[in-house]
C-alpha cells in the first residue's frame, strides 16, 4: 500500500505494508510511479518526501508476487516505477529506518538526499539470488562509491550498516532514530522553499551526464535480470528463499 498526502509544497510518499516489511508488489510499483509523477505534475509541489516507518523502510520485492507476474517489461509497473524516478525534476528526499533491501536500496541511488537512521540495515542480495542487481545500480554504485566497494557490496550480497552505506555514498547521513523523520522533513521543507526553477535546473545539471550511460545500463541489467530468473540458479535460489534453506548451487 502506498499513502500520499501533501505538506505545503513538499508531497509525502509512504510506504505503508507494513505486515510485509513493506515488501513491493505491483500494485504498489503502480502506486509508487502515480505517486512520483503526479508530484511531478503538481504546480504546488516543489520536493517529495520517501519514506515508511522509522523501523520498516522496504524488505525488497514481495518474492511470491514477483514470481507470478512478468518482470521489469517494458510497460510493467516496476518500469514505470523506473522511469518516474528517472524523468523526477523535483527534489527526492528519503528517510529509511529498519530494512533496505534490495529495490529497498537501489531506489536510494535516484534520490537527492538520503538520511538513515544508525540502526537502518541494507543489502543487495542479487547474486545470491541467482539475478543481477537492477535499477542502474551496477553503473551508479560503482560511480559513486567506487569500483571495489562496490564489487563488495554486489557480488557477495551481504547485509550492512548505515555506516557502511554512508560511506559508500548511498546515504547523505547518518541520524538517531528519533530525529529521522523531523530530519528528513525539515530538508524536504527547505528545499520547498527555495527558488523551484533554480533547485530543477541545478538537479537536472547534476544528473544529465549520466542519463543516457545510465539508460543503457537500466535497459541491460532489465534484459539480463530476464534471462536469469530462468536460470536453474535463480530457480535454486528462489526455491530456497521460499522454504526458508540455504541454496544449494554445487551442483551448476
Amino acid at each position: 500500500m502506498i499513502r500520499t498526502s501533501r505538506h505545503g509544497a513538499v508531497a509525502l510518499v509512504e510506504l505503508a505494508r507494513l505486515e510485509k516489511k513493506n515488501a513491493l508488489t505491483g500494485d504498489m510499483y503502480a502506486g509508487l510511479a502515480d505517486a512520483i509523477s503526479g508530484a511531478e505534475r503538481d504546480a504546488e509541489v516543489r520536493a517529495i518526501l520517501l519514506r515508511g516507518t522509522e523501523d520498516c523502510f522496504c524488505s525488497g520485492n514481495d518474492v511470491a508476487d514477483f514470481l507470478s507476474r512478468p518482470p521489469l517489461r517494458e510497460g510493467s509497473p516496476s518500469s514505470r516505477f523506473f522511469d518516474a524516478m528517472l524523468d523526477a525534476t523535483k527534489p527526492i528526499v528519503a528517510a529509511v529506518g529498519g530494512p533496505a533491501i534490495g529495490i529497498g536500496t537501489t531506489m536510494l541511488l535516484h534520490c537527492d538526499i538520503v538520511y538513515a537512521a544508525s540502526d537502518a540495515r541494507f543489502q543487495l542480495p542479487f547474486v545470491p539470488l541467482g539475478i543481477v542487481p537492477e535499477f542502474g545500480s551496477t553503473y551508479l554504485l560503482p560511480l559513486i562509491a567506487g569500483y571495489k566497494q562496490a564489487a563488495e557490496l554486489l557480488l557477495l550480497g551481504q547485509p550492512f550498516d548505515a555506516a557502511k552505506a554512508r560511506e559508500a555514498g548511498i546515504v547523505t547521513a547518518v541520524v538517531e532514530k528519533k530525529d529521522l523523520m523531523q530530519k528528513a522533513e525539515h530538508a524536504a521543507l527547505a528545499l520547498s522553499a527555495l527558488a523551484p526553477q533554480s533547485v530543477r535546473l541545478t538537479k537536472q545539471l547534476l544528473r544529465k551526464r549520466h542519463r543516457d550511460v545510465l539508460d543503457e545500463a537500466i535497459a541491460e541489467e532489465i534484459r539480463i535480470f530476464g534471462e536469469r530468473l530462468a536460470s536453474p540458479e535463480a530457480k535454486e535460489a528462489m526455491s530456497a528463499f521460499l522454504e526458508k534453506r540455504k541454496p544449494d548451487f554445487s551442483r551448476f
